[in-house]
């Protein structure tokens, strides 16, 4: 574990590895450790970059949800690098993390190697729709500074979008449960109202900028992701789809054998020039 001090706020960012540079951004309420289960294998290959995101995991929780917007996050990744003296990293993310990776490819595509987005999209293109979310993350941001993140936790793990976890052994549940549990309330609050899929500028019109091998994964059990996949894959020429079976949103809690085989094919067919 490595903290690192990035304009006045303090970053956890766990490494582990050796190799070409793997950056992972996790999820909404993950953190680095959300990657513990492919982790072993990832690191045979990789020199493995896990930050917690702003307001997860033992990072800092600013109070202004100004600074969690994504310009910020991504110089804030880019610094991370900085520290670590890596020019080009392999990019991946999950979920929200994919949003953060996204965008990071488009600003900073001399930063990025290959990009791997896992169950992600580029944002919500219809106004009225990003202004619905918007309302929607705030709704649920007040509900977690109000009763807390236990009946926050308990709520979350309930919509559909996690329904295929149900058939994950008893005890990555409860791995995933304490996961969630260690996050606070004002982190996980202030990263829906400056980091929501609502708030962020969205991305579809600059899909045809990327240029650097892309990867689009969805789980098949997951057809809202698989549908955005599809349709962002389209959109970039060159690009790699890849739905894997039995997976829903979480593919590397789900199926983390095709997880690794697919993340290992794909960044090693792409090798980074090591200084």
């Amino acid at each position: 574990m490595s903290v690192f001090n990035l304009a006045e706020l303090n970053y956890n960012v766990e490494t582990a590895g050796e190799g070409a540079p793997l950056m992972l951004l996790h999820g909404f309420t993950g953190c680095a450790r959300s990657w513990g289960q492919v982790q072993p294998a990832l690191a045979t290959r990789f020199r493995l970059i896990m930050p917690d995101l702003l307001g997860h995991g033992k990072s800092d929780a600013p109070t202004d949800p100004a600074r969690y917007r994504m310009e910020c996050c991504v110089e804030d990744l880019v610094a991370i690098l900085d520290v670590l003296h890596v020019s080009r990293t392999h990019l991946l993310g999950y979920s929200m993390g994919g949003r953060v990776a996204l965008a990071a490819a488009i600003a900073r595509p001399d930063r990025i190697a290959s990009l791997t987005l896992e169950s992600a999209s580029p944002g919500l293109a219809a106004e009225d729709e990003r202004r619905a979310r918007a309302a929607s993350d705030n709704a649920l941001a007040e509900f977690i500074e109000r009763e807390g993140v236990a009946a926050f936790v308990a709520r979350w793990e309930q919509i559909p979008l996690f329904s295929s976890q149900e058939r994950l052994p008893g005890a990555v549940r409860e791995h995933l449960r304490a996961q969630r549990m260690r996050n606070n309330r004002v982190g996980l609050a202030n990263s829906l109202r400056g980091l929501g899929t609502g708030i962020q500028t969205p991305l579809w019109e600059r899909l045809g900028e990327l240029r650097m091998p892309c990867l689009m994964m969805a789980g098949e059990l997951d057809a809202k992701f698989v549908d955005v996949a599809r349709r962002m894959a389209a959109a970039v020429t060159g690009s790699r789809l890849e739905v894997v079976a039995g997976a829903g949103h979480t593919i590397q809690l789900e199926q983390p054998e095709a997880f690794e085989r697919l993340v290992v094919e794909f960044a090693g067919a792409h090798p980074i020039e090591l200084e």
